[in-house]
């Protein structure tokens, strides 16, 4: 972790990641947006927030429970990333309200869609409403007294409640401050119901918790409800699963799933006109911080904004428009295996389908000259048809393998079912390395053909999930190359068994020699900049965090190497100190799609070495995982990468650049075709779909980049 330079060279990782979610909650506030896809966005920024607080607050909590004291590269320790962390964080919490409150709900209502209070309601609503709870919620409702015979009961990670404060004479009633005795209950805010009740009339709406709070008494005969409060908390979802033995690493995981929710209290959230005592009630009874405490005005939880969206009806002209992604000649066909021989085929999702990945795995399955197929599960999806034909596959007589990462964070459960499911259809199931996650994309078919052996490879940047590949951006490689075939052989070999391959032909991995590989390929560059020839650095990743290749990047800088990066969220790397990074650009996409494709591209003396990877430029990727870095062999995919590239640099609506002093800003517009990357490459591919001639894709292209030559500008 150690780096080259000064701790002020560097950011603190989880205040950039602060400055991502802030970049996506600008897009709730972007006018140019769709309105419903604004509301789904600012859904986006609080899952994003609850996941922060799950994992990346509760290993800083950790450090400081077991004493850790060490800054990071930045030089914070843990308990003043903790402090900082919370005080942007209730400095976006007061922006992510004002935008739901001054800007999305009031347009909202100018259309015709409202979220509505119970008192707003009509006549003709509040019957609704009585009956929907008399006869669906009342049944349901458990209220959950807490006096000296009736424990305060647990709460789990991310479930709504209602805090209910109660009198039952009138010395109850007397200020706070006099003696009386309190009187506390709970009414848990069932997930079993939506969020968001749609109410007789075009779109209207109200949230569950407020069609329970009118009739909360009734839930308490005799007593008098005083307050009722929505509340909830998130927890410390991270876990480490101990792999010294990993003999049983599926009964390891299965009981860390059951222990947690119950985990410490990370953050506490409570409405802002929630009384001081009900206040100092919950706090104490959680064994929370003052510092986790979070006041909220307005609904608690806006990830329900997502629910509301869609329930929304004869709108379509607030949403963006649908779109449907290309599937390539070459792979409108039954024989994919013959396509892929002839040349490698590259993929970019979601603008090209995903489907032709499924139905390579299909065809696999059903080909009777199919010997083999392995393939790594990360991420999939709760439906998947890749495990459907897998599975098929070793009915079919196949020798199926299948690396299933159990420790996929929030995947855990997911991955444990699938596994067993595998395994229940006759697929031999690994799960990895010991002491490493195996985050790389790889796919690998052998088949029998009338010339030998031949292997078939598909590798990609991101997961083998159909429903992502719909909206994220992501890039995939389908080759017969007999080199890659035989270095997918011995990764394969590598994580099934005790092979240990001292030498990979053109991959390379994680974390054995990708590290490395990349510092080399700087160091080529360097060696340029110094013997004043061009030379340059191009890539894109979601995260740059890893202390030592930023201080690479640095090297290279200070060497007169010009560094393009897009990097979409956390970026530790500073551009613009003088003498040190003033030749590194930084930018970041937010739009449509999520951007999670991985581009490593260096001039290499005008040859232009391109490469895709599942990793991301940070420690636990080089140094913890076992992730795939792939090179672009075939010169027609390797000029198209650079150009969607040249396309993305070029994006002037959905960027924002980093500038010397650690802020982002959008782009100067002026004198620019407006851009939108991904509007762009949604558009080359309509064309395509609507085999128009082309002439007309290169009008487009011609409008939306000035393609640069390799050497220009260096």
């Amino acid at each position: 972790m150690s780096s080259n330079y000064e701790p002020n060279y560097f950011t603190n990782r989880e205040l950039s990641w602060i400055d991502f979610n802030d970049r996506v909650l600008d897009e709730a506030r972007d006018k140019r947006n769709p309105l419903l896809e604004r509301v789904k966005f600012l859904g986006i920024t609080q899952s994003n927030l609850d996941e922060f607080f799950m994992v990346r607050v509760a290993s800083l909590r950790k450090m400081l429970a077991v004493d850790y004291n060490e800054p990071d590269a930045s030089g914070m320790l843990p308990a003043e990333q903790l402090s900082a962390i919370s005080k942007k964080v209730h400095q976006q919490l007061t922006k992510q309200y004002s935008t739901l409150t001054r800007s999305l709900l009031p347009q909202l209502e100018e259309v015709g869609i409202q979220l509505l209070k119970y008192d707003g309601l009509s006549k003709r609503q509040r019957l609704f409403v009585s009956q929907y709870f008399h006869q669906d919620l009342y049944p349901v409702l458990t209220p959950l007294a807490v006096d000296s015979s009736r424990p305060f009961p647990f709460i789990g990670n991310n479930s709504l409640y209602l805090a209910v404060r109660l009198a039952k004479s009138e010395n109850d009633d007397l200020p706070d401050g006099e003696k009386k005795e309190r009187r506390y209950a709970l009414v848990q805010v069932p997930d079993v119901f939506n969020r968001v009740v749609k109410l007789p009339g075009d779109n209207q709406f109200i949230l569950l918790e407020d069609a329970i709070r009118p009739f909360v008494n009734e839930l308490f005969t005799g007593f008098k409800v005083k307050e009722a409060q929505s509340f909830r908390v998130i927890r410390d979802m991270d876990f480490d699963v101990s792999e010294s033995d990993t003999s049983d690493l599926m009964k390891e995981i299965v009981q860390q799933l059951s222990m947690r929710d119950h985990t410490s209290v990370m953050r506490l959230e409570i409405e802002n006109d929630t009384s001081k005592s009900l206040r100092k009630w919950l706090v104490k009874m959680l064994k929370a911080n003052e510092e986790e405490v979070y006041e909220i005005s307005g609904p608690i939880d806006l990830g329900m904004l997502g629910d509301l969206a869609k329930l929304v009806t004869d709108h379509s002209d607030l949403l963006f428009q649908p779109y449907k992604s290309y599937t390539q000649p070459s792979l409108r066909t039954d024989n994919l295996f013959s396509a892929i021989a002839s040349q490698d085929i590259f993929l970019h999702h979601p603008y090209d389908s995903f489907s032709p990945v499924v139905n390579f795995v299909k065809e696999a399955a059903e080909d009777p000259d199919t010997l083999a197929i392995k393939m790594t599960l990360y991420r999939v999806s709760s439906h998947s048809p890749i495990i459907q034909y897998l599975g098929e596959a070793a009915q079919n007589g196949k020798q199926v393998t299948v690396l299933v990462e159990l420790k996929a964070r929030f995947d855990e459960e997911n991955n444990v079912h699938w596994a067993h499911e595998l395994e229940k259809r006759g697929c031999h199931v690994i799960y990895g390395l010991q002491g490493l996650k195996t985050h790389c994309k790889l796919l690998l078919v052998v088949r029998r053909e009338s010339d030998g052996i031949r292997r078939y490879v598909h590798m990609a940047t991101g997961n083998y999930n159909d429903v992502t590949a719909n909206f994220y951006t992501d890039m995939g490689l389908f080759t017969a190359d007999a080199r890659i075939g035989v270095d997918a052989s011995n990764i394969f070999n590598m994580l099934s068994g005790f092979s240990e391959p001292r030498h990979f032909e053109v991959l390379n991995i994680a974390p054995l020699t990708m590290r490395n590989f990349l510092k080399d390929r700087i160091d080529d560059e360097i060696k340029a900049a110094k013997a004043g020839r061009p030379a340059r650095i191009k890539m894109k990743m979601n995260s740059l965090s890893d202390p030592r290749m930023i201080s690479k990047l640095y090297d290279a800088s200070i060497a007169g190497v010009k560094i393009d990066l897009i990097v979409r969220g956390i970026c530790r790397l500073q551009p613009g100190i003088k003498g040190i990074s003033e030749n590194i650009t930084v930018h970041s996409i937010v739009g449509r799609f999520l951007e999670h494709s991985r581009i490593y591209s260096f001039y290499s003396e005008g040859e232009e070495k391109v490469f895709l990877s599942s990793a991301d430029l940070m420690n636990r990727n080089l140094s913890r995982r076992v992730e795939l870095l792939f090179p672009i062999l075939q010169e027609n995919i390797k000029q198209e990468i650079l150009r969607i590239y040249g396309l993305m640099w070029n994006d002037n609506l959905k960027t924002r650049v980093l500038t010397a002093d650690g802020t982002y800003q959008r782009v100067d517009r002026r004198g620019l075709e407006p851009l939108s990357v991904q509007d762009a490459l949604m558009h080359e591919k309509e064309l395509l779909s609507h085999k128009k001639i082309d002439d007309d894709l290169n009008k487009v292209s011609q409008i939306f980049i000035p393609l640069t030559k390799p050497d220009e500008g260096l």
